[in-house]
């Protein structure tokens, strides 16, 4: 009986990982959800059915697992924001005109340090998001792990988001703090605006360091998180260990 469940749910299962046109997508929906509604009836009786349940669960969790500590690696390393064009943060939209001022006498150096040490600060915030993430997955129920699969392929990234942005923040408020003063940042915040303020006729501007490296250092996590997501449903090669090629098919 076992045995059958799990080849029924291979089935169901490659389905989604591997794209497939709208028609075969609403072909496999429908058999899944018979599939897993004879589990749900079975799950009470049998512990051959309490275990495919498991080996589902656990599966999809490993899979999640394996992306988000891709993704705090890949962004928590030297560059992971500022050598990368799609979550290098910039200057904060205030100070966008101060470079721009400061470019006309030949000083937008001090503008582009301090971007640099903005990614720099989110760099070395981005691992704590791993402890979070981590927590996350293992609170998953099998009715989390079932609107997953689901929904679209950034189902994952949406729970996550949902249950971590708040503790997230958080935890890394005083981080980017800590970072920001270690490399610098407020001096050359403090340098970038003292050249600005020295000039005649030139608007006050303010900005919150800290609250732009956390808003664009999240944004960049779950963005990454959901490309991560993305290749992993579409990807049987990203399913490496013997539970995901059992459960999903993977020869």
């Amino acid at each position: 009986m076992k045995k059958a469940l799990i080849l029924l749910v291979a089935a169901m299962t490659v389905g989604m990982w591997i794209s497939s046109p709208a028609g075969a997508q609403t072909s496999w929906w429908d058999k899944g959800v018979d599939i897993l509604k004879t589990l749900n009836q079975e799950s009470a009786e049998t512990p051959a059915a309490d275990n495919s349940f498991a080996d589902i669960a656990e599966a999809f969790k490993q899979a999640l697992r394996m992306g988000t500590e891709n993704v705090v690696s890949r962004l928590g390393a030297v560059d992971g924001f500022n050598a990368d064009p799609a979550v290098h943060i910039p200057l904060p939209r205030e100070l966008v005109t101060v470079k721009t001022v400061l470019s006309k006498i030949g000083m937008s150096g001090l503008a582009d340090d301090l971007e640099l040490k903005l990614n720099r600060a989110a760099e070395a915030a981005t691992p704590i998001a791993k402890d979070l993430f981590l927590q996350a997955i293992g609170n998953m129920t099998f009715d989390d792990v079932k609107a997953i699969y689901q929904g679209p392929t950034d189902s994952a990234t949406k729970y996550f988001q949902s249950k971590m942005s708040p503790p997230l923040e958080e935890k890394m408020q005083p981080i980017v703090d800590d970072v920001l003063s270690q490399v610098g940042a407020i001096q050359a915040y403090d340098a970038l605006m003292g050249q600005y303020s020295s000039l005649p006729f030139v608007p006050d501007v303010r900005a919150n360091l800290t609250g732009h490296v956390i808003e664009k250092g999240m944004a960049g996590i779950f963005g990454y998180l959901a490309k991560e997501e993305a290749s992993i449903r579409q990807d049987p090669a990203r399913q490496t260990t013997a539970l995901l090629k059992k459960v999903f098919g993977v020869k």
